[in-house]
C-alpha cells in the first residue's frame, strides 16, 4: 500500500475508509512495516526524490522481510500530526519523517507511540523512541564552492536558499568558503524564499540573482526550475539532490546527490536484528550518502582536480572547509586560525561569513 498524497489521506478520513489498525499480535513471518512522510512530490527530482530512491534501494535490499509505504506532500505544520500518527496505527513499526519541519510533530506522535520507533531527518530533538539522521550536505557545498570560484569571471555568485535553519546555513558558508579560497574577492549574493519546493519562486529568485550579475548560482531548494532558468540565461549551476542534468545539460556543472539508501538499509536492519536504539546519525562523502555528480565536459582539467582534491580530503580528513581563521559578517572571529569548527556549533550555525550578501 503506498499512500500517495495527502489529498488521497484527507479524502480517505473524510470517507471513513481510513483502514483500522492492525492487530498486535502478528505473524511472526508477516514483513516489518516502514513508513515515511515526504514534504514534496516524489517526481520533484530532488529532495523527496532522492528519500523514495532511498525507501526503494531499502526494499530491494531487504526483500520478502519488509514493506514500506509512504505519503508525500504533506505540509509542515500541525496537519503532519494525524497523517504521521495513521502510518502507526497502521502497524508501521518504524516511521521516518523526512524533513526538518516535522520535528515537533514527530516527538508529539511519538509520545503517543512508545513501541513504534522513529527517525527524524535534520532535526535535534531526541526521545527513547526517536532518533534523527542527516547528511553532511555542506561537504557537497565545499566542492561546489571550490569550482565557482575558479569558474566565475565576474567574482560574484550566488544562492538560493530555502530558510535560514543550520543546514541551509551551513551550505552558504561553506559554499563561500570554499570558492574564497580560490578567490579571496568573491562575494556570494543570497536570496531565501522561504519555502523548500515552490518552482516558481524558486524560478523567480534565480531570475533576480543572475539579474544582480551571478554568473555561477547554486541552491539549497527542491526543484530543478532554478536550473532552467541559468540553462536559458547561460549561468552556469549545479543540481540540489540528484543529478539535474536533463534540465540544464549545458549549465549544470555537477550537482549533489542525496544517497539515503545506505542509512535506511542500516536502520531497517537494526529493527529487523531487534539492535535498533534512538541515533544522531550525521553521515557524509566518508560513508556514501553525499556523492558528487558527474562534472560537465565545460569543466576545465585544474578545476576538476581541485574539486576532486577537496572531495578526497573530506574522505580521508584532511580538508575541513570550516578551518579557521573563519569570521562572520560583522568581522567577529568565529573559528580562530589553526582550529577546526566543532560538529556541535556547526549543527547550530546561525551567522554568516564575511562575503555573504543577503
Amino acid at each position: 500500500m503506498a499512500m500517495n498524497s495527502r489529498r488521497d489521506f484527507v479524502k480517505a478520513v473524510g470517507a471513513g475508509l481510513v483502514m483500522p489498525a492492525l492487530a498486535t499480535r502478528a505473524r511472526a513471518a508477516d514483513p516489518l512495516k516502514v513508513g515515511y512522510i515526504y514534504l514534496g512530490p516524489v517526481g520533484d527530482f530532488g529532495w523527496t526524490w532522492a528519500h523514495d530512491k532511498g525507501r526503494k534501494a531499502m526494499v530491494e535490499a531487504l526483500k520478502g522481510q519488509v514493506v514500506a509505504d509512504y505519503v508525500e506532500n504533506v505540509k509542515e505544520d500541525a496537519s503532519a500530526i494525524p497523517i504521521i500518527k495513521d502510518l502507526a496505527q497502521q502497524g508501521h513499526k518504524l516511521i521516518f519523517t523526512t524533513s526538518y519541519g516535522y520535528m515537533d510533530q514527530t516527538i508529539e506522535v511519538a509520545k503517543q507511540f512508545p513501541g513504534i520507533r522513529f527517525e527524524h531527518c535534520t532535526g535535534y530533538k531526541h526521545a527513547a523512541n526517536v532518533g534523527t539522521y542527516n547528511s553532511r550536505f555542506h561537504q557537497g557545498r565545499a566542492v561546489e564552492g571550490t569550482i565557482a570560484g575558479m569558474m566565475s569571471k565576474s567574482g560574484v555568485i550566488g544562492y538560493l536558499g530555502s530558510y535560514k535553519v543550520p543546514e541551509v546555513v551551513m551550505g552558504v558558508n561553506a559554499f563561500t568558503l570554499a570558492a574564497q579560497a580560490q578567490n579571496p574577492k568573491i562575494t556570494t549574493k543570497l536570496i531565501m524564499i522561504d519555502s523548500w519546493f515552490d518552482p516558481a519562486k524558486e524560478a523567480a529568485a534565480v531570475q533576480t540573482l543572475a539579474n544582480l550579475g551571478c554568473d555561477v548560482i547554486a541552491q539549497h531548494t527542491d526543484s530543478p526550475a532554478g536550473l532552467q532558468v541559468c540553462e536559458q540565461r547561460k549561468v552556469w549551476c549545479f543540481g540540489q539532490g540528484a543529478d539535474m542534468s536533463r534540465f540544464a545539460p549545458k549549465t549544470q556543472l555537477t550537482a549533489i546527490e542525496d544517497i539515503w539508501g545506505p542509512y535506511y538499509i542500516s536502520r531497517v536492519k537494526a529493527m529487523l536484528d531487534g539492535s535498533w536504539k534512538p541515533d544522531d546519525a550525521w553521515w557524509g562523502m566518508k560513508e556514501g550518502t553525499v556523492v558528487i555528480s558527474k562534472y560537465n565536459n565545460a569543466l576545465p582539467a585544474p578545476v576538476r582536480a581541485a574539486a576532486d582534491k577537496v572531495i578526497a580530503g573530506w574522505k580521508d580528513g584532511s580538508y575541513d572547509v570550516f578551518a579557521g581563521e573563519i569570521k562572520d559578517q560583522s568581522g567577529k572571529v568565529r573559528v580562530p586560525k589553526g582550529q577546526r569548527m566543532k560538529d556541535s556549533d556547526a549543527l547550530v550555525m546561525d551567522w554568516y561569513v564575511q562575503g555573504v550578501r543577503s
